[in-house]
């Protein structure tokens, strides 16, 4: 059971020595289960991620018309197929969950009839209009009238073509429309305006979409789909979650500890597995295996500047230990941050600020010299990598308490009794 909070989170009195089993990745999870869904057949998806996200997903996709069975713990069944897809009865929500509007938005398409995604307050101001432009593009018909959820979408066919999307908010739009342009009625190319922000997570979907028979081309400009193409259906692991693994990492580094995360190794899909070389930087040592991952923090750190325009996710967990290292950390180039499930880049620099830090930033960038940790409750905005980034500081430092942590059920539900761990076991709340 997730704690109620607020919720003190105690100085550790030793370094902690363990291994930290990570959930399954949520992009990788609600990725495979789009793409399963598309699969023609039964797909067996093995180490799968339950948290609110991908219940968003699954929930979704079954109203959709897709089966999807629990097989056990962390294994799901899925008999996919599009032509399976059906119009559902009433509006699909989404929670406050991005990868599932958007990804749900671009497979809609592929649905015959009106889909409309609704999601909770906070989604109702995540942008979507650059898919949306895309979408219109390839001929499909769809109502947003504020550029931002809830989103209607009338399917049943996607016509080939020529798209041209921004790529400098949120790589997702580029996901969603590649996953759904496989099974486009001809050759989809997507070009692209600008730079491409967290480029390394296009780079999974391209090589999932590969893992499911589906082919997508990198023209250096942007993307090209060979459609009419289709799906394989296949059994598929997902790797623990890079994002969520930073914390176990990170908080090896400042408290002097040894923690060994499984199921992370040299050949992991996902870009935030380079937080790794972050923390290389700060000064912590770094073992990268083929399965497994250990980081141990040996001696002093010290702050670092670094562009972080392709780990985004781990910005706030590099911020929240800024306080413990010796000079100023820089973090740049991070604008899309902005726009996840909250301001993320303003959040930070207020908690830090509370927490009694001197900070400086701008649009796409912030600094942290550090201070003495003071003692603060620190606000989460309903922002599941907030709330688990300042706990990693509030291990190492004292000091923090966390206004939600129930928050945390997005992406991770077991996150406390996984950092519980690192007092032997022993829940101190």
């Amino acid at each position: 059971m997730l704690p109620a909070g607020p919720l003190l989170i105690p100085k550790l009195s030793r370094p902690p020595e363990l291994t930290w089993r990570v959930p399954g990745s949520k992009s990788i999870t609600n990725r495979a289960l789009v793409l399963a869904a598309l699969a023609e057949g039964e797909s067996t998806l093995e180490g799968v991620l339950h948290s609110d996200d991908t219940r968003h997903m699954r929930r979704a996709l079954t109203a959709l018309g897709i089966a999807i069975e629990d097989l056990g713990p962390t294994t799901l069944l899925v008999r996919g197929g599009r032509e399976r897809l059906r119009a559902p009865t009433q509006s699909l929500f989404v929670g406050n969950s991005g990868t599932t509007v958007r990804f749900l938005a671009a497979l809609a398409c592929l649905v015959p009839g009106a889909v409309t995604l609704v999601g909770d307050e906070a989604m109702a101001r995540r942008p979507i209009q650059d898919l949306v432009d895309g979408l219109r593009q390839l001929g499909v018909r769809i109502d947003c009238p504020t550029g931002c959820p809830p989103i209607t979408v009338y399917g049943g066919r996607l016509a080939g073509g020529t798209v041209t999307m921004r790529g400098d908010r949120s790589s997702q739009y580029f996901s969603a429309l590649l996953m759904a342009a496989v099974l486009a009625e001809s050759a989809v190319t997507v070009e692209l305006a600008g730079s491409l922000v967290s480029r390394p997570y296009v780079e999974i979907t391209r090589r999932m979409i590969s893992d499911f028979g589906g082919s997508i081309e990198d023209t250096g400009r942007g993307f090209r789909v060979g459609a009419p193409g289709s799906y394989r259906a296949r059994a598929y692991e997902v790797e623990p979650d890079a994002s969520s693994a930073s914390y176990p990492f990170a908080l090896a580094a400042v408290t002097r500890g040894r923690i060994e995360v499984p199921g992370l190794g040299v050949h992991a899909l996902q870009g935030d597995y380079g937080f790794l070389d972050v923390l290389a930087r700060i000064g912590a040592e770094v073992e990268r295996g083929e399965t497994t991952s250990i980081v141990t923090g040996s001696r002093e750190l010290s702050g670092v500047s670094v562009d972080m325009h392709d780990i985004s996710d781990t910005v706030m967990t590099l911020a929240a230990i800024a306080p413990t290292l010796q000079g100023e950390t820089r973090i740049s180039n991070v604008a899309n941050i902005r726009i996840k499930e909250t301001d993320r880049l303003s959040a930070t620099v207020n908690e830090l600020e509370r927490l009694g830090q001197a900070v400086e930033y701008g649009e796409d960038w912030l600094s942290v010299s550090p201070r003495a940790v003071t003692p603060a409750l620190v606000h989460c905005y309903a922002d599941h990598r907030i709330a688990m980034s300042f706990a990693v500081l509030g291990l190492a430092a004292g000091g923090v308490r966390v206004e939600d942590p129930a928050c945390v059920a997005k992406t991770y539900p077991g996150f406390w009794d996984d950092l519980a761990l690192c007092y032997r076991g022993n829940k101190p709340w």
